[in-house]
């Protein structure tokens, strides 16, 4: 039995599928495999910014129930409030960072485990390098860019309802002889866009990695006319810049931009190009929410487990990772400095390529 500690775990950044699974896993190992105390901490790092700090002792009476297969985050979780330059009512900007270290220290924390996407966790780095904390690191996000990581919480699930979508809008494109474009998420890369449009049979696929022009799209669907079929299914994602190299976005209503917008604009310009029928459909946080997929909850468990294990090491500043069937552990400064993006010529694109999908030139 190792030493008694007290672990902290923090779920940061947009909320996705299988977030429960890995704090279920987490609360298991640590504490019926080591004897420790695990604190929750809620609403990500805002909690250990708030005096009384906002957090739950962990048992796993709490775990008894069908906490493995709900979808977000028990915890609460955050995506806005960079720490080290955090908004306040007076509409200033304060540095507040030392206070999550001050929460760490008064809650007598051993070691922290966040479970974030690159942004979350090149934050949280940032912060127990300056205080000294003892940090490990989770992937999370549907996007499934964070570097040296195969797979991240939350993509395979998103992917499922990619797919499931494409899947229910085949029936009605065929119907209608239409042209059906979905858009999906993915932040800057293209990894849903891409697995979802093969396994959901698009005939096109377009990524923010890989030039496009609307005159190959027009062709492609051209082609399928002339092979005797009277729709096609297209897919999009979020982050592709129109025809003429501009960013698409909408406003949110905190004024904040993000990506959006050009599943619209590329479905009128098919129309006008093509003298199809179109209908677009916006997929956006339906891809986040729901029953985590198996593998989600696979990948989450053995996460959670890890992260566990190498506290008891005394390994820290690591991230944990999928590769090879097998979970490793990366310094967690070279996972969030190492963006992955889908490869133009990996195996997945080239697949798209091989069964006659338009991906670009």
């Amino acid at each position: 039995m190792a030493d008694s500690k007290t672990i902290g775990i923090l779920t940061s950044g947009g909320d996705c599928a299988g977030l429960n699974a890995v704090i279920r896993a987490v609360a298991h190992r640590a504490i019926e495999g080591y004897g420790w105390r695990v604190l929750g901490i809620h609403q990500g790092t805002s909690g250990l910014m708030q005096r009384p700090m906002d957090y739950e002792e962990l048992s796993l009476k709490i775990f008894t129930g069908n906490i493995l297969r709900l979808g977000g985050t028990i915890l609460g979780t955050i995506n806005k409030g960079d720490p080290f330059a955090y908004p306040m009512p007076d509409g200033s900007l304060m540095d507040r960072s030392g206070e999550i270290i001050e929460g760490y220290r008064q809650l007598g924390l051993d070691a922290l485990i966040v479970v974030g996407g690159d942004g979350s966790l090149d934050i949280a780095r940032r912060i127990a390098q300056q205080g000294g904390l003892n940090l490990i690191g989770i992937p999370k996000t549907i996007d499934n860019d964070v570097g040296i990581t195969e797979n991240s919480i939350g993509f395979g699930t998103a992917v499922d309802v990619a797919t499931e979508a494409l899947d229910k809008l085949h029936p009605t494109a065929a119907s209608h002889s239409r042209v059906m474009l979905l858009e999906v998420m993915g932040r800057d890369a293209g990894h849903i866009a891409l697995a979802a449009g093969i396994s959901g049979g698009a005939d096109v696929i377009l990524m923010p990695e890989i030039p496009y022009t609307m005159e190959g799209v027009a062709r492609k669907i051209e082609s399928i006319r002339e092979g005797g079929r009277n729709f096609a299914l297209v897919v999009v994602a979020e982050a592709v810049k129109n025809e003429v190299g501009e960013t698409v976005s909408v406003t949110d209503s905190e004024g904040r931009k993000r990506h959006g917008g050009i599943g619209y604009h590329l479905g009128a310009r098919i129309s006008d190009m093509t003298g199809a029928e179109t209908r677009v459909t916006v997929l956006g946080h339906i891809q986040r929410g729901g029953t985590p997929s198996p593998r989600d909850r696979l990948f989450a468990s053995a996460f959670g487990v890890r992260a566990v294990d190498l506290i008891a090491e005394g390994k820290f500043d690591r991230m944990v990772a999928w590769t090879s069937r097998h979970v490793i552990d990366v310094p967690l400064e070279d996972a969030i400095s190492a963006n992955q993006v889908v490869d133009p010529n990996g195996t997945l694109a080239n697949t798209a390529r091989g069964l006659g999908i338009y991906i670009g030139e």
